[in-house]
């Protein structure tokens, strides 16, 4: 083989090797372009819910008439309804409620700058949850990931916009009510329960492998010494 034709042959290979690394390079950036959306479409269904609740379920009921579209709504700063409950079945309300505190209505007299305290608060968890979404290739913690991050920047936009969240899901037995929440809680409290589950199963399959890889190699290691006599 010539030197022309070794350089040609070393030259392929880098570019193969190139293209090879593009190739994945675009793959985990797709990747990860996909489930910041998916956050983004989270985002999204939580201001249309408490939008369709707020103006075209609490204001009509409240007042006889349907109240802004969605743009005029999220473009304007709509007049604050007081507590509403409307009873759904015996077990559940719409309500329009105004949580100051943390989800669930938790640490909810936190005084007139607490809800400045608490976007603080949220930026900082949402940004750490993003850089872990960034540098990861779990499939299962990524939408963790996501869904954490889609619901407390739903309840950051509120906080912002009225600074307080709006809750409008009230489920109860009797005189007990479990505390309002919407569809942002949900994606928080989902996000924080699969990923603390798959921690554990993935967790406990890597213990599992790790013992199975080990008493082959403790095995191989038996089988090779009895065959040459060192045990």
């Amino acid at each position: 083989m010539t030197d022309e034709e070794l350089e040609a042959m070393h030259k392929r290979k880098k570019e193969r090797t190139l293209a090879r690394k593009t190739k994945k390079i675009r793959d985990i950036q797709r990747r990860r372009t996909i489930w910041f959306l998916f956050s983004m479409f989270i985002i999204l269904l939580d201001q249309l819910s408490k939008w369709a609740i707020m103006e075209h379920v609490i204001r009509p009921f409240r007042y006889g008439n349907n109240g802004l579209n969605f743009i005029d709504w999220y473009t304007n700063q709509p007049s604050i309804i007081s507590f509403t409950q409307i009873p759904v079945t015996s077990f559940f309300n719409i309500v329009m409620a105004w949580n100051t505190g943390v989800s669930f209505s938790l640490m909810n007299n936190m005084g007139s700058y607490g809800y400045l305290i608490l976007i603080f608060v949220a930026l900082i968890i949402t940004t750490i949850f993003a850089i872990m979404l960034w540098n990861s290739d779990n499939k299962i913690n990524n939408l963790s990931y996501a869904l954490v991050i889609g619901g407390a920047l739903g309840n950051v936009i509120d906080r912002a916009r009225f600074g307080a969240v709006i809750d409008f899901l009230d489920f109860h037995i009797n005189d007990y009510h479990w505390p309002a929440f919407n569809l942002a809680d949900m994606s928080v409290v989902s996000g924080i329960i699969l990923l603390i589950g798959s921690s554990l199963f993935f967790e406990r399959q890597t213990r599992e492998r790790y013992r199975k890889n080990h008493k082959k190699r403790r095995k191989e290691q038996e089988l090779h010494e009895k065959r040459f006599g060192l045990k």
